[in-house]
């Protein structure tokens, strides 16, 4: 049989790929970039199809001699007409479906009572699908995994906030899912009739029973106050600021929550009574073990605007740049593992305040902040985050681009280059800069004494750690940062 896979590089798609290659089934994925998925360690194993989601023909093309196709794909950060965006997408993928035998959609449960704009548009997409006659719709509630939206945002609340004053919903029952749950019903449903909707979940818990539950796996004593005044717009805001979860996300999330989302999961049961649901006891910690363990294969931010063509840089910008360059005795590898450790757990290497109040004025006005952290401390793919960048451009034991994703007057990147010369590596770091309007003007000339203390150790620091992953440099004379 054989599948084609759209959101490759999304949090679930990302993990069910492997999976079906594990189970013998030959795979295409669609994406509209391949770079975005070097690095997998499933890349070389698939059949890759670049194309457009919104091009009715580039789907038809990817269509071509698929058994079953996946439906994984969102718009939910693609601004204001997302809604309309999913509709077109799901119409376009409905109709070139025409000759597939099923089609297996993952959407959300529906909450009682008022449902998000999100949530409906995610029950529109469903029902587009469903009108083939050949659709398995999938309905989870929280999604419980190490990387996943849902996780995260437990966890940050739980683990920082001792006291937590918390708006009324959070008594709301809801009905959570381990993503390796999740992964089992989608592999099965290939062996399935079409099955229209089928809901996921395990066990009942109110929404603070889930923070609750979790403090008490991590060993940790919370007070949880229930108050009245905290609006979903205010609560989202809230967990923006507290969470790695940017704001755009948040508010939907708890939107999504702020009625009871219950799952009538007997069919479920009755067509897939293998697959024995893992309570959520279980699935927080299993995800912790995975986060311990450096085993976190996707992250929720992976595919955060994933559908979206990147920002191409040009000169034509008028982009300003500001180059440093490092000379070392160690190899173009080692000079490539270390700019490509950067960021998270590591940081920045220099003025480690500086970053940090950056990271905290960014979540003030609605940014990532440096709370993403990075998915594993020294593996990077392209697509993927490192706190408040995005890794643009990956060319092994050569260059790093990241594009930034803070609140900025413009558009910025930072490139890391290895280059060999000379029986040398030189270290060529690039910060650059394409203002937008004045104010982007001043923003730069107004960041750029800071900047220069800070790259110019940084890139020092990249260099002597190159130099102590060779040995060459003892780990104590490594220079401190400010």
């Amino acid at each position: 049989m054989k599948i084609l896979v759209t959101g490759a590089t999304g949090y679930i798609g990302g993990r069910l790929i492997p999976r079906l290659l594990e189970k013998g089934y030959a795979v295409r994925v669609f994406v509209r970039d391949a770079r975005k998925i070097e690095g997998r360690k499933w890349f070389d194993k698939v059949e890759i199809f670049e194309g457009d989601l919104e091009n009715r023909e580039e789907i038809s093309r990817a269509m071509n001699g698929i058994d079953a196709a996946y439906f994984l794909v969102h718009s939910m950060n693609e601004g204001g007409d997302f809604a309309e965006r999913e509709k077109a997408i799901a119409e376009n993928f409905a109709s070139a479906a025409k000759d597939v035998e099923k089609i297996i959609y993952l959407g959300g449960l529906l909450p009682e009572g008022s449902v998000s704009e999100h949530l409906k548009s995610r029950a529109e997409v469903g029902e587009i699908l469903r009108k083939t006659g050949k659709t398995t719709e999938f309905r989870a509630g929280p999604i419980i995994g190490s990387g996943s939206a849902s996780f995260e945002m437990v966890r940050y609340l739980t683990e920082r906030i001792p006291v937590m004053i918390v708006p009324r919903w959070v008594k709301n029952e809801v009905q959570p899912v381990a993503v390796r749950n999740v992964i089992e019903y989608l592999t099965a449903a290939l062996e399935r009739e079409p099955l229209g909707i089928v809901d996921i979940g395990a066990d009942v818990l109110p929404f603070r029973g889930m923070m609750e539950t979790f403090a008490e796996v991590r060993g940790l004593k919370r007070i949880i106050v229930p108050v009245p005044v905290l609006t979903p717009l205010l609560s989202g805001l809230w967990v923006g600021l507290i969470t790695p979860i940017p704001n755009s996300l948040a508010v939907p999330l708890v939107k999504g929550i702020i009625n009871p989302v219950l799952a009538d999961t007997s069919k479920a049961e009755k067509y897939f009574p293998e697959i024995e649901p893992m309570n959520y006891r279980e699935a927080v910690a299993l995800a912790l073990s995975k986060i311990d363990e450096k085993a976190v294969e996707t992250r929720w931010s992976g595919s955060y605007g994933d559908d979206a063509p990147t920002y191409e840089m040009t000169d034509r910008e008028g982009i300003f740049k500001e180059i440093r360059t490092v000379t070392t005795d160690a190899s173009a590898e080692s000079v490539y593992k270390s700019f490509t450790a950067i960021g998270g757990d590591k940081g920045w290497l220099a003025w480690g305040w500086a970053w940090k109040l950056r990271g905290l004025m960014d979540k003030l006005v609605g940014g990532p902040g440096l709370s993403r952290g990075r998915r594993h401390p020294t593996e990077v793919l392209i697509g993927e985050e490192l706190d408040f960048w995005r890794v643009e451009d990956l060319k092994k034991d050569r260059l790093m681009l990241l594009r930034a994703e803070m609140k900025v007057p413009g558009k910025a990147w930072l490139q890391f280059e290895a280059v060999t010369k000379d029986g040398k590596t030189q270290l060529i770091q690039t910060a650059l800069f394409a203002p937008k309007g004045l104010f982007g003007f001043l923003y730069w000339y107004g960041s750029y004494p800071l900047h220069f203390f800070i790259f110019d150790k940084m890139a020092q620091r990249i260099a002597r750690g190159a130099e102590v992953l060779e040995g060459e440099k003892p780990v104590s004379e490594m220079p401190e940062t400010i």
